[in-house]
């Protein structure tokens, strides 16, 4: 049954709450139906800012959505249209991520794996019923209902979806995430409902053993692996997995489309079916303690992904980001990273190599432990994407407890330690104090500056040249102000921060300079201390006539 537009005004019917989360031209708030003192989630779309190709997006998910009423999928319950607003009122979901749960619980079976992938099946079953591909399955795009034991796996983020006939094939633009593609995609050849199936046989693999079927750090490579089907079961961690298992597996990773399990059929797989019977119930730890690192890199990458984007919003920007410090600038369709969502138009920025398998580090050197949640405003191929944006209501999986008034304090905490730390490193520049700027380094610290002439750099060599010959030699004195900073909290354990840095100082003949930078920094906590593993700074004015533009 499909949910009546109602011709009415948002505000007759719900009361807005608190934000939730963000994107380039939507808002996600918590509300309140009035008639009922039910909550749910509102995305509420600037249409005024909106392309033509993007409102046309946007209608096509709203057609979407309405379609589908299942109970493992966020559900649409109203949609209201009004000048220069579009208001779509979904289920309000509290649970986080599926994976993010997984790793917080204190026991983990294959069984439990069969049980999620059914989830995921029966909504992908229900979508395919209607007409409906998803396109862009991921970890990110899995939330549960609610943090109660049990809370059902709701599918969410339609914004690629698409309509099809029967079982039509059809060349409908490339489309998806790079680790989940399907082979028929990264050829070029006319796709339909089977590319889902293929996404749900990437995610039981992870669900099993906690690393994926497919990964290089060179993309081609990767994609090469995907369109061969080239994948194994590696001992010791799948000699535990039953070959039942492997068999769904092999059935929905079959580089044929049209000799693929279909979505129904794997509902009737002994395994999904009978699980007490076939699926084993030994708890399996490595798989969690895999999982967890596999998250940890997923997030810690997206929230790279954010400060990268910050940083270049800034310089578009100009002086302007510290007039308007509301303004969000998340619609920058570059990476290829393994969790970005990438679109036709979304395929020609540089490449972010996907994430490693099985907690080996990657080859910048990103820390591999757990960021308990998503960086929630992280930007996505679709820029107005609801999955990420329903996750900011959540605390984290690793949190059992209700929310408490003290949380936002704790919060507030959290983002001035972030800003003292971030003051800490640019005094340790500005007395080029390389102990000091070490010992709050990560020693394998990556960045993207000017001075690296487009590279990512990784390590602290070439930062140490700047220290030795250039820092505290070329001034008198330096003073520096922070302007505008955003802190996005990853979790208990990362955080990111971008801002405007605005440095005076006084050059050796006693002369005045300003020099302005916009900068984005990743913190991670390890053993209770935070260390920057991550910057990304565009250059400004003046740094020349100080001897050095890179006032790192």
């Amino acid at each position: 049954m499909a949910v009546p537009i109602v011709c009415t005004r948002f505000s007759d019917n719900y009361d807005l709450k608190e934000e939730l989360g963000k994107g380039a031209f939507s808002v996600v708030r918590r509300c309140v139906q009035k008639s009922t003192g039910l909550e749910f989630a509102a995305k509420i779309i600037n249409t005024k800012k909106l392309s033509a190709r993007d409102f046309q997006k946007l209608e096509r998910e709203a057609r979407i959505c309405r379609k589908l009423q299942h109970p493992n999928i966020v559900r649409l319950h109203d949609s209201i249209q009004e000048e220069n607003f579009h208001y779509l009122v979904f289920d309000l979901v509290t649970g986080g991520e599926l994976f993010e749960d997984i790793v917080a619980r204190e026991f983990y079976s294959e069984a439990d794996a069969s049980h999620c992938i059914q989830q995921i099946l029966e909504s992908v079953n229900h979508c395919h019923q209607n007409g409906v591909v998803h396109r862009d399955l991921k970890p990110e795009n899995l939330l549960l209902a609610s943090k109660a034991k049990g809370a059902a796996v709701k599918l969410a983020d339609f914004g690629l979806a698409i309509e099809v006939q029967g079982e039509q094939q059809a060349w409908f633009g490339f489309a998806g995430t790079p680790g989940y593609l399907s082979p028929e995609v990264l050829k070029k050849e006319p796709y339909g409902k089977p590319v889902d199936i293929w996404a749900c046989g990437v995610i039981l693999y992870i669900l099993l053993v906690g690393y994926p079927p497919f990964w290089d750090e060179d993309q081609h490579r990767l994609y090469a692996q995907i369109k061969a089907g080239a994948y194994d079961y590696p001992s010791p961690e799948w000699d535990t997995v039953t070959p039942e298992a492997k068999n769904l597996i092999n059935q929905m990773l079959t580089v044929n489309p049209s000799k693929r399990i279909t979505a129904a059929d794997a509902l009737k797989h002994p395994w999904i079916c009978q699980r007490e019977r076939v699926a084993s119930v030994v708890h399996r730890q490595e798989t969690v303690d895999c999982l967890k690192k596999f998250n940890a890199r997923r997030k810690l990458k997206g929230a790279i992904l954010t400060t990268m984007l910050a940083t270049r919003n800034f310089s578009k920007c100009g002086r302007s980001i510290i007039a308007n410090k509301k303004e969000n600038g998340s619609q920058v369709k570059e990476s290829t990273d393994s969790s970005t969502t990438l679109e036709d138009d979304d395929i020609k920025g540089p490449s972010t190599p996907p994430q490693s398998p099985r907690g080996a580090p990657t080859s910048s050197g990103f820390p591999s432990s757990s960021v308990a949640t998503a960086i929630n405003s992280a930007p996505k191929g679709n820029p107005l994407n609801l999955g990420q944006a329903l996750l900011q209501s959540v605390q984290g999986p690793h949190s059992k407890r209700p929310r408490l008034e003290t949380d936002g304090l704790v919060i507030v905490s959290r983002r001035q330690e972030i800003i003292k730390m971030t003051e800490q490193l640019i005094e340790a520049i500005n007395t080029g104090d390389f102990e000091a700027y070490t010992k709050i380094c990560d020693p394998h610290l990556t960045a993207f500056e000017p001075e690296a002439m487009g590279n990512l750099v990784e390590g602290m060599d070439f930062h140490k040249f700047y220290f030795d010959n250039v820092l505290g030699k070329n001034c008198k004195a330096v003073n520096t102000t922070i302007l505008n900073p955003h802190v996005h909290l990853l979790g208990e354990d990362a955080a990111c921060i971008a801002y405007v840095r605005l440095t005076q100082y006084m050059d050796k003949h006693g002369q005045a300079h300003t020099h302005q930078s916009e900068e984005s920094r990743v913190w991670h906590k390890r053993d209770n201390k935070w260390q920057n593993v991550h910057f990304h700074r565009s250059g400004g004015n003046g740094g020349a006539a100080f001897g050095f533009s890179s006032l790192k």
